[in-house]
């Protein structure tokens, strides 16, 4: 397997990102949206999810194209980003149609950001102006680290952040993830600088160190945010894989539940009680299968491999701003 040329869910042709932040608020927002609808599913592993829509994307429901997702800060206040890319998707006239009317899908997940140390005194709910921007600035390229609905994530003892890499298999087939890591585990072992994800890693592109070579005690693997006593509690990874593989929809819910394991591959401990760890998966339908069931182990295999290396990017990127509440990966263990 290799990286795709920006090593970036938007390596899958025809779907496209955006962020949009408020340094002040430390939060944000972040939009994948397509040239056309695409197929979608879902799959919820963490005890404490936050989400819109989401039951319309299992497969035996009508709705098939969707036309965008949303991935946000602000816990419960952050779900109204999707409200914006809705008011933004329907002015250009997209969604689906019923007779007049037109009805943008945009289903939502949300992460635990409220207690980062940004500023959460708001007169005005602000996350469906940062959701409409985010669709605005939508790209084939975007920034990741303290980016988006990254901004403001945290991990047990480290600053989170918003992360993507590609693949493409040899089958020709492309996957992507992007994710915002904000884990109630770490994404490091231990106290160490060595990620997790470390054994998926490609070219480098969270610093090459390899695992960690000595043994970690049952403290260090299973180390949260409640024993790291200088952050407060903070919670989720949220995400979105995709592929331009012909998928139907019940495919599609296997790709998100094969992803899982990528949250697993990149945080320790994930999938908690207080985790709302969630994976959306999408197809847009671009190069046939040609072996339905060998293809679409690869996939899933290929989605969460991509996965865990997201979140490993999203930590290795993140950059240091006021009033933060963790050090970033760089300030602590930064060869730079």
């Amino acid at each position: 397997m290799r990286q795709g040329p920006r090593n970036l869910i938007t390596d899958v042709k025809g779907l496209y990102v955006g962020n949009a932040e408020d340094h002040k608020v430390k939060s944000g927002t972040t939009v994948l949206v397509g040239d056309k609808p695409f197929i979608a599913s879902v799959d919820v592993m963490g005890g404490s999810p936050g989400a819109r829509e989401t039951e319309l994307l299992a497969p035996d429901k009508m709705v098939e194209g969707v036309d965008a997702l949303v991935l946000s800060g602000g816990s419960a206040f952050g779900l109204d980003a999707a409200g914006g890319v809705m008011d933004e998707l329907r002015r250009r006239g997209r969604g689906f149609r019923v007779e007049s009317a037109t009805v943008p899908i945009v289903p939502g997940a949300i992460i635990f950001d409220l207690l980062n140390g940004g500023d959460k005194d708001w007169a005005e709910n602000p996350y469906r102006a940062l959701g409409a921007a985010a669709l605005a600035n939508a790209g084939e390229d975007f920034v990741l680290g303290t980016a988006g609905a990254g901004t403001g994530a945290l991990t047990a003892n480290l600053k989170g952040g918003l992360g993507s890499a590609s693949i493409v298999l040899p089958s020709g087939h492309t996957v992507g993830a992007l994710v915002a890591a904000n884990p109630t585990g770490s994404v490091t072992m231990g106290d160490h600088a060595n990620f997790w994800a470390a054994p998926y890693e490609i070219d480098g592109e969270f610093g090459n160190l390899g695992a960690y070579p000595g043994p970690l005690s049952f403290a260090q693997t299973a180390r949260s945010k409640r024993d790291a006593l200088m952050n407060p509690i903070a919670n989720t990874t949220i995400a979105i894989v995709a592929t331009d593989a012909v998928l139907t929809k019940a495919q599609t819910k296997r790709l998100a539940v094969a992803a899982q394991d990528g949250i697993t591959r990149g945080a320790s401990p994930s999938h908690t009680p207080v985790d709302g760890d969630l994976v959306f998966a999408v197809s847009t339908c671009e190069v046939p299968l040609e072996d339905p069931i060998l293809n679409t182990i690869h996939l899933g295999h290929a989605a969460a491999v991509c996965l865990a290396r997201a979140i490993a990017r999203a930590i290795y990127l993140a950059t240091p701003a006021a009033g933060d509440v963790a050090p970033t990966w760089q300030e602590k263990w930064g060869r730079g």
